[in-house]
């Protein structure tokens, strides 16, 4: 990149925190000191979360934007500055297995990148774009699609990689996308609304864990001395609903939002594209076919069997990524000696996802150590009275916000739950009613937060080559179409079962 540019993007940079940046923050500092001085509470869960996604918007780095409004709503609560940081460094290990996990799974995903499988798909893809037809595009068009959502229901339950796939499946075909004038935006809602909807309709993989082991497993706790038993055939009648919402807001985005043709720039030296794989992107017809080595495909076919047989036998998507790459290290797909450099590269691919989930769990550890979780709960409840359509909207908005601030479906059912069952029997909703507000209310704010595995994870695919925004192209897009329509169906389901 010449000089010329990068003083250009520097000023830039200069003037956007000049004119956005610093007055927004003296904005909010401003409220925050009237609200001092008036005598008013903020709910530290309330300014915590707000904090972190207005500084997310302002374009600080997800990782330093939730540490420092972790710190900051710690210390509004009443925690000292060594409180704040114990409540933090104390959560933070929960959040480091998982990163640790996300690792392994990357490695995995660059080893079976290694197998020929996706070059051989983008180079198939590139091809059949030659034919330069608007009929031909709108076919590769609906085909890319179809193999998107496919990929990403097959990751959350067949092949148990959840994000992993993505920054290796997408960089190949970011040129494809380019010629077809996609609009990434589009490409990251049908990601972040697959993937989505499978755990929280399928009962197998992740699914299966979402909805047997945590939200199952919390109704019946809280719910036992209060006569509500749920079963397994509940969850995903429960929440077939909310999964229809995500589903319709996946085909607003691609066929009304998003639907218009979007210019990239091509990949040049100065926006490579990041190759997880070792061959480079098919560029044209002239160069040499991809081909693929059958021998490859069943000892590849044969690891994603043992590792999802592993993750099921030992409850353990860690030790089943572990077998499964070193089953396709002796097989041959690469040499033993690039073992190191394959686990490197997901180790990279992987590395910023797996900070921010850490990061994510001091923040959520802060959030709960301010004990303003269940205040603010309570005090939605006491808006509500005993009207349940407001009622149902109210809870469906607040597990939206919390959820936002945690990034983790998953670990906003215990903390909802013991508030959220009782008050939803006391207004009269049915069990299944019940399980569908929660599973809803835990899962709303999961796609569009800027700390989710899975908004983390569209971006780590979609900017390979620069020019893909976490935040603009990745968090709000996802936010608006998954979010909002769940919120809707699951309102529609509370009131309906």
């Amino acid at each position: 990149m010449s000089p010329t540019l990068s003083l250009d993007a520097s000023s830039g940079r200069d003037r956007f925190a000049r004119r956005r940046v610093l007055p927004v923050l003296a904005f909010l500092a401003v409220l925050y000191l009237v609200a001092q001085a008036v005598g008013y509470h903020i709910n530290a869960v309330v300014l915590t979360i707000v904090l972190m996604v207005t500084l997310c918007l302002l374009q600080i780095p997800v990782a330093i934007a939730l540490i420092a409004a972790a710190l900051l709503g710690g210390l509004h609560a009443g925690l000292s500055v060594e409180a704040s940081l114990a409540a933090f460094n104390d959560n933070l290990l929960v959040g480091a297995q998982v990163g640790l996990t996300y690792v392994m799974i990357g490695a995995l995903a660059v080893a079976l990148g290694r197998s020929g499988l996706l070059e051989l798909l983008a180079s198939r893809l590139s091809t059949a774009l030659d034919s330069n037809t608007k009929s031909t595009d709108r076919r590769i068009r609906a085909l890319l699609f179809a193999i998107l959502i496919v990929a990403s229901l097959l990751s959350q339950n067949l092949v148990p990689v959840h994000i992993a796939f993505i920054p290796i499946l997408i960089p190949p075909l970011l040129g494809l996308m380019n010629r077809l004038r996609l609009d990434r935006r589009a490409i990251a809602c049908i990601l972040a609304c697959a993937m989505s909807a499978t755990y929280l309709l399928l009962p197998t993989g992740f699914g299966a864990i979402y909805l047997n082991e945590i939200l199952l497993a919390n109704v019946n706790q809280v719910g036992e001395p209060l006569g509500l038993t749920a079963t397994a055939a509940m969850a995903p009648r429960a929440m077939f609903l909310p999964v229809m919402g995500i589903i319709a807001g996946m085909l607003v985005a691609v066929l009304i939002t998003y639907r218009r043709p979007r210019d990239y720039a091509s990949s040049t030296s100065d926006t490579p594209v990041l190759q997880a794989s070792s061959a480079a992107t098919p560029q044209s017809p002239a160069q040499a076919p991809v081909t693929l080595n059958i021998g490859q495909l069943v000892m590849t076919m044969i690891a994603l069997a043992v590792a999802l047989w592993c993750q099921i036998a030992f409850d353990s998507l860690l030790l089943g990524a572990l077998i499964g790459f070193m089953i396709i290290s002796v097989t041959g797909i690469f040499r033993w000696r690039e073992q190191d450099d394959v686990f490197t590269q997901g180790l990279r691919m992987m590395a910023q996802i797996a900070v921010i989930i850490t990061v994510a769990s001091g923040f959520a550890g802060v959030l709960s150590a301010t004990g303003e979780i269940a205040p603010l709960v309570s005090a939605a409840a006491d808006l509500i009275g005993g009207n349940m359509a407001l009622g149902a909207a109210i809870m469906l908005v607040v597990g939206l916000f919390i959820t936002i601030g945690f990034g983790d479906s998953f670990a906003s059912v215990p903390i909802l739950a013991p508030i959220y069952i009782p008050l939803a029997l006391a207004l009269g909703f049915s069990p299944l009613a019940t399980v569908a507000l929660l599973g809803a209310s835990a899962a709303l704010g999961d796609a569009g937060s800027p700390a989710s595995t899975i908004t983390l994870g569209a971006t780590a695919g979609l900017n390979a080559d620069g020019q893909h925004d976490h935040i603009r192209d990745s968090v709000i897009p996802t936010f608006l179409h998954a979010n909002l329509g769940m919120l809707l169906f699951a309102w529609v389901a509370a009131m309906m079962l």
